[in-house]
């Protein structure tokens, strides 16, 4: 059976939207509308197609139109109502979207379809332009650069920020949007509400507020607000401009113009060509001109002519150069009086670079310079006497120091110390001696040549440089006259006071380069000389006193730092029964191992700490080193008695028997008479009972005693029966040339026959050859040493010495019978 649309009332046919019926999932009928906007001019061309035939491949929400129109037509066959957007393509091929309404039609046991489409492109269109437009808002609001948010103005809530706002803010876009925009601005809503209010009155839509940060910095921003629309609500787009900067250069300036009038320096801007444009307040005040007088002139009206041309050509040369200048300048004020001003210039460069301006700031400082003045006079020169002070003289001695070098004539520096001048104070005052100085330094300048300095250091003490001598003997005549001038009477206050002085020299140049402080300490040294002969006199200063006793400061502390660091050693010589050949013991020789002489010999050191504490110290070592040495060999099996050299200063020490003694104690496991000391004659004498005391109370620790190098000192009879010693060493000078010399055979029998004499033992030093220990074998002397023998050895070399050690059989040959 067929249906016409026609036949449902003949109404559907005039139904201005578009109609169709549908049987099997086929276009049945359609009424005029429908055939009008599909664009076909009768009915026979739509009917039999399928609705996809007239649809394009894929709907406007993706979907595929196959599969969807399938499923739609299976649900309307099943009964089912349905409401749906489809698109469709008109008979030239243009798309057209429809809202369409199906409705199943029951007829004889199936469902026709009635299809009422709704055509929706215009609503589609106005859509797609409101997206178009919001998409093009999107994409002006996300990459624009300037800060943007959108504001809700009644709720204050932020609706969006973009790209710009996230970063200017520091909080996440959920973050903001989650705030109100109160939360960020920090003024009061007074403040904010008195901004909208004159905002409003001056017809504007722009505010400045102070928002603050994420990270809590507050800003400066300036607010345009635009009233927006958006799904139907009116919104605010606010743009937001950073104007911080701009309020600090806006705050700035404020302030350099508030410097400028205020400030209590003086301010001159020129132009280019150094035409004056503009002054400050200050600046009538400090030259005296008006604003007024000064404007299109050059700062020149102001020159003292104190400065030549010159000077301002420099200054000029330096700004432009380097763009500033700044010194001191002496100007004139409108009343003709000289003032100092610290000027300073500054070069503002315009755009290009080149100077546009210049811009001056100057300070009078008058009053400053005044004061340094006499500062500069205090500081140079003494309170109480006027003459010049240590820092002036300094400054005068080096430069009389510098015109010696060049003319070779000496300079003379003279240190004077007032005698009987503290008696003075402690009498009469500090008021009476102090005018006693003023008038006594007054002398002493008047007995100056000109050119010559006289300075007082302080109390009593003064000091002259006397330059340009023809030669050092021409300083005489000076001294003198200052020595007059210090002793002659002095009334003060109807007292008659009188005092004296004496006077220490030292002379420039010098063998050796000195600086005027080393002048001055010597003077000084020079000085106490002059005062420790007696007073009122002169003394020069020695310089080759000096220079030895430095020397001899410079050895003692090498020679002390030689025993920090253990370079002294010592060396072993036998000596032995020339006799009967036994080795009878050793001579501890001590050696210094310099580091860049080598190996020194004790001539070469000993004479510098002769009668210094280090001679001590350098005995404690020796001692200390010959006994471990003794150990040593005693636990190798070799038992030798050492006999270690000491010094008068030792014997001189009352602790030197507890230093032994300390040192014995400390190796218990040597016999204490294997050791014994010996002692020159000569230092011996110099104290005997000093001496005596203190050979007796090391005798008492077991220890023996010898006098060395006897023979060449003065003992008496009665000083060599009172010394408890138990050998007396023959000096190797007699030994050595007892086989040419008559005198020196006597004197080495006088020698042994008071050995004998006095029942003590004798060695004999300087055997050097076979006939020396033959002679001395002749005449009864069977101890000997020297290089005839051995010389000198490291410990480590002895023991193997010994083992080989053989005597020669001549000796026995000649030795007396026993």
């Amino acid at each position: 059976m067929t249906v016409q649309l026609v036949s449902l009332n003949g109404v559907v046919d005039r139904w201005p939207e578009p109609m169709l019926l549908l049987d099997h999932a086929r276009f049945l009928d359609a009424n005029a509308a429908a055939l009008e906007l599909l664009g076909y001019a009768d009915l026979g061309e739509l009917q039999g197609r399928h609705p996809t035939e007239l649809s394009p491949a894929t709907q406007s929400d993706g979907r595929r139109s196959l599969p969807a129109a399938e499923e739609i037509l299976r649900r309307a066959h099943a009964g089912e109502p349905l409401r749906f957007t489809w698109t469709h393509l008109k008979k030239d091929g243009s798309p057209f979207t429809v809202d369409v309404s199906l409705a199943p039609i029951p007829v004889e046991a199936r469902f026709l379809l009635l299809c009422a489409w709704h055509d929706q492109t215009e609503r589609l269109q106005e859509q797609q332009e409101l997206i178009e437009s919001e998409a093009r808002f999107r994409g002006f609001f996300e990459r624009n650069a300037s800060v943007m948010l959108v504001v809700d103005p009644e709720s204050a809530a932020i609706v969006d920020a973009n790209a710009a706002a996230v970063a200017f803010y520091g909080w996440s876009r959920a973050e903001l949007v989650q705030m109100r925009i109160t939360e960020i601005n920090q003024l009061s809503p007074e403040e904010v509400a008195a901004a909208r209010a004159r905002a409003a009155r001056e017809e504007q839509n722009h505010f400045e507020f102070v928002h603050g940060l994420a990270s809590g910095e507050l800003r400066d921003v300036e607010v345009h607000s635009t009233p927006i629309h958006q799904g139907g609500r009116l919104l605010l787009l606010s743009i937001i401009h950073d104007i911080t900067l701009r309020k600090r250069a806006e705050a700035e300036l404020r302030l350099a113009a508030a410097v400028f009038e205020h400030s209590r320096e003086g301010i001159v801007v020129t132009d280019a060509q150094a035409t004056i444009v503009k002054v400050n307040r200050a600046f009538p005040g400090l030259t005296g001109y008006s604003a007024e007088e000064m404007l299109g002139k050059n700062p020149r009206v102001l020159a003292s002519g104190r400065h030549d041309r010159a000077f301002y050509e420099a200054m000029w040369a330096t700004l432009r150069r380097e763009g500033r200048w700044a010194g001191e300048l002496r100007n004139r004020r409108k009343d003709g009086e000289l003032y100092a001003e610290l000027l300073s210039v500054s070069a503002v460069p315009d755009a290009q670079g080149a100077p546009a301006y210049y811009v001056g700031l100057f300070t009078d400082i008058t009053v400053q310079k005044h004061h340094e003045a006499q500062l500069e006079r205090l500081a140079h020169h003494d309170a109480l006497t006027g003459l010049p002070s240590r820092r002036l003289l300094l400054d005068r001695l080096q430069q009389a120091l510098l015109h010696a070098r060049r003319s070779g004539h000496p300079v003379a520096v003279v240190y004077l110390d007032l005698d009987g001048f503290k008696a003075v104070n402690d009498v009469h005052g500090h008021g009476v001696g102090d005018q006693l100085l003023t008038l006594i330094a007054h002398r002493f300048r008047g007995c100056l040549r000109e050119g010559d300095t006289i300075a007082r250091l302080g109390g009593d003490e003064f000091v002259a440089v006397l330059v340009d001598l023809p030669e050092v003997d021409a300083a005489r005549p000076v001294l003198e006259r200052l020595l007059a001038a210090a002793s002659l009477p002095v009334e003060v206050e109807g007292r008659g006071l009188q005092v004296g002085a004496s006077l220490g020299v030292s002379v420039f140049p010098q063998h050796d380069a000195v600086d005027a402080d080393q002048l001055l300490r010597q003077a000084d040294h020079a000085m106490y000389q002059a005062k420790l002969s007696g007073k009122g006199r002169f003394h020069f200063f020695d310089v080759d006193h000096d220079r030895s006793v430095r020397a001899q400061l410079e050895n003692l502390g090498r020679i002390g730092r030689a025993l920090e660091n253990d370079e002294f050693h010592l060396w072993y010589q036998p000596q032995v029964n020339l006799r009967t050949g036994a080795v009878v013991g050793v001579e501890a020789l001590v050696r210094w191992a310099h580091p860049e002489r080598g190996l020194l010999l004790p001539g070469a050191f000993l004479p510098a700490i002769e009668g210094d504490p280090l001679v001590c110290r350098l005995t404690d070592r020796v001692l200390e080193r010959a006994l471990r040495q003794q150990r040593a060999w005693r636990e190798a099996g070799l038992d030798l008695p050492v006999s270690v050299n000491i010094a008068s200063r030792d014997l001189q020490d009352p602790a030197f028997p507890m230093r032994l003694g300390e040192a014995l104690a400390r190796h218990p496991d040597v016999p204490h008479g294997r050791l014994s000391l010996e002692v020159l004659e000569t230092r011996a004498i110099e104290d005997p009972s000093q001496a005596a005391a203190a050979i007796r109370a090391c005798r008492q620790l077991g220890v023996g005693f010898a006098l060395d190098d006897f023979g060449t000192g003065y003992c008496t009879l009665a000083y060599l029966k009172s010394l408890p010693v138990q050998r007396l060493k023959i000096d190797r000078t007699f030994v050595r040339d007892m086989l040419e010399d008559a005198d020196d055979l006597a004197i080495l029998e006088g020698v042994l026959g008071l050995a004998g004499a006095f029942r003590l033992e004798a060695m004999a030093e300087g055997v050097e050859s076979t006939e020396h220990a033959r002679v001395l074998l002749s005449l009864g002397c069977e101890l000997g040493q020297g290089f005839g023998i051995a010389r000198p050895m490291p410990g480590a070399e002895v023991a193997g010495w010994v083992a080989g050690w053989r005597p020669d059989p001549a000796w026995k040959r000649a030795a007396r019978p026993a």
